[in-house]
This record gives structure tokens, sequence and C-alpha cells, in this order.
């Protein structure tokens, strides 16, 4: 059955046609997104291109409409697989390059997207490249088919439709990234899962991955917002935790496709999406579902660290897993890529801070330096030992995080006492206005919709349990059994104790030649189904602009 959110994409092809001007928040608070909407999806002429074309069995009905051309999908009655779980991921460099991707268990023919622009219709056809793996506790194989459209103009809109043999086309949008600096909105959260209960325990069903409709709700408030991208930061769907790991990756694929395919949303690996038998390390999962910038790695360890250009912002994306002690997935991976990662790591912020075009350096992963809560992860003495002394070698403005089921801010940190917990320093302590050429600001940002919020479990006062290292197996928590020192937490410089869900906003002003730019970060609490927002904390990044 044809999802009601897939109808109003393929239907509502004019704006006149279709919803009214675009909700604001709940405070007031500008959010228009950047790019096309899905009121414009399609002008009369790329609706034309679609019937021309012929694609999918079903194919597709025009019909005269006072304010312009409808479009209706006739049923497909084929049998082939649909195209499920549409997803957009950008390339290496934003302005050019994206790639268009979705899932089928069966084998298809002749998968492919068709491009053009809202004024022109399609023009372009790009075959796409299928990826596969075979699911080591089902057996079932999945097939992600991955289209890349490269050469493309930027901050340029695009309609696309990917659709294979037989097959009714799936409609999306996107828009590239600006060339040099320009204003640019982009959002960030993690740790979201999914808001189907799909297993059955008994006569009812039961959720096995800790999702809530919470899930959902995160979805919907970041189209409100409309970014240029949307960093996912770890712990997708928590498939790891499934019953049935296939069926949870569809639900996060098919409740984010709403969203996913207008904008890139560009995912951290997470502890939860390292599977038993998935692959040697356990992410080949991930690793299938997603094409992300090559980060000329190894075959094994591919999308697990990569990097993108959008305007002046560099985005580096880490695999925590590798550097941390926790035993949090299925099983036990600290050190897998004998120090690759790092080695990159370093090569790519060097490299960001010889760029001229670049003013601002983000570190995007799961796991956090920081966590002001009792009973949870907490910090993890890893990536204090291995990550941090680089984030201050090369200057590194801002690390958004997951892992901790809450949203928290640190001041900017540089450097690290001589301790057994490598505690952060913080440099300064004004909360508003913060100068990025002073230390790196970290934010735990998991509040994106599991059924196991941590807001309500701070320390009265700030304090951090540091993961220092892990024991012998525990067979009561199944996992090596972590070992904890708890100390003052003199970074801490804002904790969100009210609201269990949430996401950040990140909007860059590029600023004047010879003046300063900044990075304006708004954390929002999302509630209820349709995505309401109400601004919760505010601060500004700034520094001399590069160019």
């Amino acid at each position: 059955m044809r999802s009601p959110v897939r109808i109003h994409a393929v239907a509502c092809l004019r704006y006149e046609t279709c919803m009214d001007e675009d909700p604001k928040p709940a405070d007031g608070d500008d959010a228009r997104p950047s790019g096309i909407s899905r009121r414009t999806l399609l002008t009369t002429g790329a609706a034309s291109a679609i019937v021309g074309a012929g694609i999918g069995v079903g194919g597709a009905l025009m019909w005269p409409h006072p304010r312009g051309v409808t479009v209706w999908p006739r049923p497909d009655r084929s049998g082939v697989s649909p195209v499920a779980g549409l997803h957009l991921q950008f390339g290496k460099n934003a302005a050019t390059e994206v790639v268009v991707s979705w899932h089928t268990t069966e084998a298809v023919g002749n998968p492919r997207v068709m491009l053009g622009t809202p004024a022109s219709g399609f023009g372009r056809t790009a075959h796409a490249e299928t990826r596969t793996y075979r699911d080591a506790k089902s057996g079932t194989e999945v097939r992600v088919n991955h289209a890349r459209l490269d050469n493309l103009s930027p901050d340029t809109d695009y309609v696309y439709a990917a659709v294979h043999d037989g097959a009714s086309p799936e409609l999306g949008t996107v828009r590239t990234a600006p060339a040099g600096r320009s204003p640019l909105r982009f959002t960030s959260f993690g740790d979201q899962s999914t808001p189907n209960l799909n297993r059955l325990a008994g006569a009812a069903f039961a959720s096995d991955n800790i999702r809530s409709p919470a899930a959902a709700d995160t979805t919907t408030a970041i189209e409100r917002i409309g970014p240029l991208f949307n960093l996912v930061n770890g712990d997708l769907c928590y498939a790891n935790l499934a019953h049935d790991r296939i069926r949870t990756w569809s639900d996060w694929f098919e409740n984010n496709t709403r969203s996913a395919r207008y904008r890139p949303w560009m995912p951290a690996a997470g502890n939860h999406e390292n599977e038993l038998g998935n692959g040697p390390i356990g992410y080949t999962a991930y690793q299938t579902y997603f094409a992300l910038p090559d980060a000329g790695s190894d075959e094994q360890f591919r999308g697990l660290w990569y990097a993108f250009t959008a305007g002046s912002v560099r985005v580096i994306t880490l695999n925590n897993d590798d550097v941390c002690f926790q035993d949090g997935g299925n099983f036990y991976v600290h050190g897998y890529s004998g120090g690759a990662q790092k080695r990159w790591l370093e090569a790519e912020l060097a490299d960001a801070r010889r760029d001229p075009g670049i003013d601002w350096v983000v570190v995007c992963m799961h796991q956090t330096a920081i966590s002001t809560t009792d009973r949870t992860n907490g910090a993890d003495l890893g990536i204090r030992q291995d990550w941090l002394p680089l984030f201050d070698r090369y200057h590194v403005d801002l690390v958004v995080c997951g892992h901790e089921h809450h949203y928290e801010r640190a001041h900017p940190v540089r450097g690290t006492l001589d301790t057994e917990t490598r505690t952060p320093i913080p440099v300064a302590t004004r909360t508003d206005v913060i100068d990025s050429t002073k230390g790196t600001v970290h934010v735990v940002i998991g509040g994106g919709g599991t059924s196991a919020p941590s807001n309500a479990l701070f320390f009265p006062q700030p304090r951090c349990r540091v993961l220092t290292g892990v024991g012998g197996f525990d067979a009561a928590i199944g996992h090596k059994a972590p070992i904890y020192v708890t100390e003052d937490a003199p970074w801490s410089a804002f904790r969100d104790r009210d609201n269990p869900y949430g996401f950040a906003v990140f909007d860059v002003d590029p600023g004047r030649a010879g003046g300063n730019t900044s990075l304006k970060a708004t954390h929002y609490a999302v509630n209820g189904p349709f995505g309401a927002l109400t601004v919760v904390d505010q601060f500004t990044l700034t520094k001399p602009r590069g160019g």
C-alpha cells in the first residue's frame, strides 16, 4: 500500500495546490527551509517528463486542474518489490555530488534515477550500483541501490525519480550545497530508534529496540525546519537489539524517507549499528544501506569514517567504537582499525585547516567525551585520549554526539588535566557568545526518540562518570563490565533536565571579508505528532572569517 506521504509527494506538484505556508516553530522563530519544499516538488514540465518516460508498470495519469496539472500514480500491480526507504547522501563535495539510495529484499532490474530541475523536467538518467548483504540472524539478503549524481550545479534545486523495472517511481528533491562562503543551515540529533511496535510477544506487540512514537515526531520536526542536511549522531534504529533486524532497518527508513528523500541524512555509526555476524566488525548492514563519501580506507572500513564539505563547513564523521573502552555493541571491537582511523583523522583535520575556503570544522560522532548523568553510559576515556588532542591541535570548532539520551553542552575546552580521567579544561565560561578560536564546544544531542531518555538522570551538581576501562564478561549485562571513575565537571555549561526529546539547528553566517563569521546553535525540544518546537538553548560560535 502506498503511504500517504508518498502520495502527497507525487500529487502535490505545484505550490498553489498544496499546503499553506511552512509552519513556524512554537516560539515564532523564523525557521524557513532552505531549498525547494515538498509543495514545489515538480512543475508541469517535470511531471510531464515522468509520464512521457513511461517508467513503472502502473505509470501515471495527468488530469487538468484549475491551478495546474496534477499527477496520480496508477497502483502498481506487477508484484515487483517497490522502491523502499528512499534517502539521500552528499558526496565529498556537497555542492556537486549526491547519492540517491533505496532498498529491496529481491533482485530488481535496471535500478536507476532520473534527474532534472523543477523548471525543465527530467533530462538525465543515472544507473545505480547494487550492494548486498545477507543478515546473519535471519538469513535474508538485502539489496541496496545507490545512484551517484555528480557534476551538479552548486546551490541548485533538483527533482528526481528513483525506479527499477516494473515498479512505480518514487519522487524526491534535493538542493546542492553552496560553493564557497554562503549562509546554510543543518540539523543534528542522535539515538532515534523507530516508532513501530512489530515484535509479537504472546498476544500483543512489544518493543525490542527501545522504540517510541517520539521517533516519528523528530522526523516531522526536522521537516518543519527544512535544513540543507541532517547529521545523525549514531544509534539510528537499534537493529542489533531487535528480533527482526531487517524489519527494524526498514522501519527506520520508512519513517525517515519523508525527510531523507528531500535532504541528505548523513549518519555516524554508533554502537547499536554493530550487529553480530554481519561482517568482521559488525557494521555490514550500515555500510550497505549507506553510500558515504570515500575516505580512502580499506573496504572493510568503508563508510565508517568520512568527510564532506558544504559551503565553508567541513564535516568530519567518526566511528568511536574504534577508540572507546565501552563494550556497547553486539561484540567488542575496540581498536579494530589498528590506528587507521586516527591517522586518517589527523590528515583530514590538517587538510581542513590548510584549506582557505574552510572556516568551520564540525565533528559528528556517537559516544561522547562529556556527560553529567548518573547510571548511563558516561564519558569514555578512549575518546579523551585519542581524539581530544587532535581536536585541540587543529582547533575543531564543534563536536556533536549522542549516546546519552538527552541534551547538554560544554564550555569551550582546550587541553586536559594530567589525571587518570583526562578531564577537559574549560577556557571560557560565557554561555551565549563563544570565541571558537579559544576551544572546542562539545554538544550531546541524544534525544532523537528512544523510549529510554536520560534527561531525568543528571547529577544534582555537574559530575561526570568516566568509563576508564572494562573488566571480564558480565553475563548479567551481556557485555564486558565497565569500570567507572566519577569526577567533577567544571566544563559543564548547560543541561536540559525538562525535555526528553529534541534536536539542534545550526545556522552558518559567513560574514564579510575581513570580519567575523558565526555559527548559531538552537536546541529545540520536540513534543507531539506534529513536531511542535520550543526553543530551549541558544549559543553562537564566532571567529575571524578566513577569506
